[in-house]
This record gives C-alpha cells, sequence and structure tokens, in this order.
C-alpha cells in the first residue's frame, strides 16, 4: 500500500548519524544518476525532476521554482518525493521533499567534513540563518561531537538571533555576531548557505587549517566566496557533472584563471572509497562543493521508508 510521509515523519526517521552512514555507503558503492532534468514552465517558472536508482530501489524527486509564490504565502520552492519498486515500478512511498531535502543536504556536508576538516575543529561558523542553516549546525554538532562554539551570521542581525536561540534550544552552543570577519577568522569549519550572488566570504579572513563548507549557490550566477578563497583551497566537490557544471563558486575562479581544474582534487565519492586524498596537513584550506545530487535524496528516502 503506497504510504504517504509527511514532514515530521521524515525528520524523525532520519538521525543525522544514521543518515550519514547511510549516504556514505550510497556515495561508495555508486548508483544511477542522470543529469537533473530542467523544464522551463514560462519566462519565470521551473519544473526540475531528479530521478535516481540503485539496487531495489528507483525514485525521483519533483520540484517546482515558482517565484511568484512570494505574494501567494506559498514557499517559491516546493518538493515531492515518489520512492519505486525498482523491479516492478510499483511506487511505494510518497515523501515530503522539503524536509527530505533538508537533512540529507546537511548531513552530506557532515559527511564531507568528517573527511576535509580538522579532527580538532571547535568552532562551526554559519554564514546565513535561512531553511537550511539550523539543519546545516545540528548536522555538525551530530558527526563532531568536539565542536564549542556555533556562531551565527546572517545579513539581518534579527533572523541570525532567532536561529542562534532556536540551537539553544536543542541544546547547542550557539550564538549570533554581528561582525563576519572576525567570526570567520575564529572559525574551524565555515558552512554558507546563502543566496547571495557576489562574494560573503574572502579568502583573506580564511585561517590555515579551516574548512569552508559551500551549499547555497546552486546557479552559475551564485557566489558564497571569493576567488581568494577558492584558490587557497584543496577543493573537493559533491560530484564533478553537478558542480563543475553549475556552481559559480568553482566556475568563476575558473573562468578568471584563479584556480585550473586540477585544484578540484576530488569528488566525495572518491574520498570516502580512499581513492584521492583531500586534506594533506593541518594547515590546508579545504573546500567542500555541493550542489546537490538524486543519490542523496535516494539514500535518505530508502532510509526512511526502512525505518518506519
Amino acid at each position: 500500500m503506497l504510504r504517504f510521509y509527511a514532514a515530521d515523519e521524515v525528520h524523525a526517521a532520519l538521525d543525522y548519524v544514521q543518515l550519514a552512514d547511510a549516504l556514505e555507503a550510497v556515495f561508495a558503492a555508486g548508483a544511477e544518476v542522470p543529469v537533473r532534468h530542467v523544464h522551463r514552465l514560462g519566462a519565470r517558472d521551473s519544473l526540475l525532476l531528479m530521478p535516481a536508482w540503485s539496487g531495489a530501489t528507483l525514485g525521483v524527486k519533483l520540484v517546482t521554482v515558482m517565484p511568484g509564490n512570494s505574494g501567494r504565502s506559498v514557499g517559491t520552492v516546493q518538493a515531492t518525493y515518489l520512492l519505486l519498486d525498482r523491479a516492478t515500478g510499483e511506487p511505494r512511498a510518497v515523501l515530503d521533499g522539503e524536509a527530505l531535502t533538508l537533512r540529507r543536504t546537511a548531513a552530506t556536508s557532515a559527511l564531507a567534513a568528517r573527511y576535509l576538516a580538522r579532527d580538532d575543529a571547535q568552532n562551526l561558523l554559519l554564514v546565513g540563518a535561512g531553511r537550511l542553516a539550523p539543519y546545516l549546525a545540528c548536522a555538525h554538532y551530530a558527526l563532531r561531537p568536539t565542536l564549542r562554539r556555533v556562531f551565527v551570521w546572517a545579513r539581518n542581525p534579527s533572523r541570525a538571533q532567532t536561529v542562534a536561540q532556536w540551537l539553544r534550544d536543542q541544546g547547542l552552543p550557539a550564538q549570533a555576531v554581528e561582525q563576519l570577519e572576525p567570526a570567520v577568522r575564529e572559525a574551524h569549519i565555515i558552512s554558507c548557505a546563502t543566496t547571495a550572488t557576489a562574494p560573503v566570504v574572502h579568502g583573506a579572513w580564511i585561517e590555515p587549517g579551516a574548512h569552508l563548507d559551500l551549499v547555497g549557490g546552486f546557479t552559475a550566477a551564485m557566489r558564497e566566496v571569493d576567488d581568494a578563497a577558492a584558490a587557497r583551497s584543496r577543493i573537493v566537490v559533491d560530484t564533478y557533472a553537478g558542480a563543475l557544471a553549475e556552481a559559480g563558486d568553482l566556475l568563476s575562479p575558473l573562468a578568471s584563471g584563479a584556480i585550473s581544474r586540477d585544484c578540484v582534487v576530488a569528488e566525495l565519492a572518491e574520498l570516502i572509497r580512499g581513492e584521492r586524498r583531500g586534506r594533506m596537513s593541518d594547515t590546508d584550506v579545504t573546500l567542500f562543493k555541493s550542489v546537490g545530487t538524486a543519490l542523496e535524496d535516494l539514500a535518505a528516502a530508502t532510509l526512511v521508508v526502512r525505518d518506519t
């Protein structure tokens, strides 16, 4: 019987440590993940289809992007996930796509930091206070109990205060900060989840040994860090196919000559399988650029259905 999993059920089923372990296994094993299909619906609206399949499961996330929803009191981005039986094609479950995306994105960032951040990292900085930010903090904190401070910065200070308070309510040692540069200089892990189209974090601010986690930008026109930050970093991507086609944080410095293709040293699956190394020393600056892959949705949806 086809079952619908609401947002609260999806969140409850996806413990960050278990999800990160499941993602690690799926990245290592691989899956069939076609390029994301984007269909334009007129001048502004879009429909995205993100399919993937592996073993006994097949799934597709349907995402709509409707900028006009801001005037309708409805979120601009809506998402639904459909999980099917790989052998028969029968639908098994429909899941809230936003909850699935928030959890899998955050867990993937924390998984990458497991390989790229220093073992003794203690200070996490969230740059941005949007929908994803608190989930990123919780995922990093779950996988890295050495964290002692969580800073939250946003262009809107009241939003930063709200997120910091929510995190404190969850037991995290969070505080809002008003000045970004000093917070970057103190941070060991810098997690950016913004919709910026111009760099927010600058390479000159980043201390040796820091890890950059960039998840906000998902088009060539979006930037969260400048060319200097990219040039200082050993860069790892979630997938070559996605990041090198869509990530402005890589495409812009590649186009300017600030970095070469060789500066992108690995994709996440290669780190997990031990085929390549990200961090080589405690003084390296590492950078993980994520634009999202349907592989993550498939792993998360399978875990929800298995555990409920």
